[in-house]
């Protein structure tokens, strides 16, 4: 038995005919497709966030719309009191890390005791802030959105929606409140911590006395500092908050979904934050706080 004739290629299209109109059609639409679905990610974040301003403004002022404190009580502990503990440890190595990072450098030019100064503008303006967030990120975020999630996988959202109960109201505002407030708190105690380490080291290892490096972190120091700091701390928990709750609350596809939500919630708040951080010393720099 003869082999069969194999088919001739088809030609690739030529240029003005149809099949080439419809690749670049297509190559266009997959080009244009990435900044549409960014921009519907940042509107559904900026959406709940909005309506989770509304609810808290609402249990505020009117009596009949009661606000969770105990879920707020409970959340707290569970995103900001467990987080204390790997919060504090990674804070206090940075405060080592740059003490020893700094030290060679410095102590070249004589002015080895500018260690104080360097870790307090460093910790108080910018690590405090952000570390607290990251690591605030990883403990807290996706297990807020795996949560959510797998309560959408089994169907808990929708009856709640079918008891006329809100999921934003009841589920996303006492997490997005303690991620903020508890961001906030710890932001305050790894600053301590992160510059309680450097001075450790800076005077047990590159005996600079203690006098010294109190008045050298205390004079560089001022509140617009730590306003920034704290500000900062405020809108990341925030963001984290957001964010882990979107995703969560818009899982798909069963268990691999709820992956996949936890996921991109870490990936989805490291790059808002850091975007954010950007923005935001950007401004203080225009408007003279740095």
């Amino acid at each position: 038995m003869t082999a069969p004739a194999s088919q001739p290629e088809s030609p690739p299209p030529k240029p003005g005919t149809l099949a080439s109109h419809s690749a670049f059609i297509a190559f266009v639409d997959r080009l244009g497709s990435h900044p549409v679905r960014l921009l519907d990610y940042i509107g559904g974040v900026a959406r709940l966030l909005w309506q989770t301003g509304a609810w808290l403004f609402r249990s505020l002022i009117l009596r009949q719309v009661r606000f969770g404190r105990f879920a707020l009580y409970s959340q707290m502990v569970r995103v900001g009191v467990r987080s204390i503990s790997v919060i504090g440890l990674v804070s206090f190595c940075i405060g080592l890390i740059l003490a020893l990072q700094m030290a060679p450098p410095l102590e070249e030019f004589g002015q080895i005791d500018q260690v104080a100064t360097i870790i307090a503008i460093a910790v108080v303006r910018e690590l405090g802030p952000l570390i607290s967030a990251i690591v605030l990120t990883g403990f807290a975020g996706a297990s807020i959105a795996a949560e959510l999630g797998t309560m959408v996988v089994g169907e808990e959202i929708e009856a709640l929606e079918a008891h006329a109960l809100n999921p934003v109201r009841f589920l996303v505002v006492p997490r997005v409140l303690a991620t903020t407030i508890s961001l906030v708190f710890l932001c305050v105690m790894a600053e301590i911590i992160a510059i309680g380490g450097g001075w450790w080291l800076g005077v047990n290892l590159l005996d600079i006395p203690h006098g010294v490096y109190k008045s050298n972190t205390l004079d560089i120091l001022e509140p617009v500092d730590f306003f920034t700091g704290l500000f900062k701390a405020g809108v990341f928990g925030a963001i984290i908050g957001a964010i882990a709750c979107y995703n969560g609350l818009h899982v798909t596809g069963g268990a691999s979904g709820v992956g996949r939500a936890t996921t991109n919630t870490v990936v989805h708040c490291i790059e808002a934050i850091i975007y954010t951080d950007l923005l935001f010393t950007g401004v203080f720099y225009v408007i003279g706080w740095t």
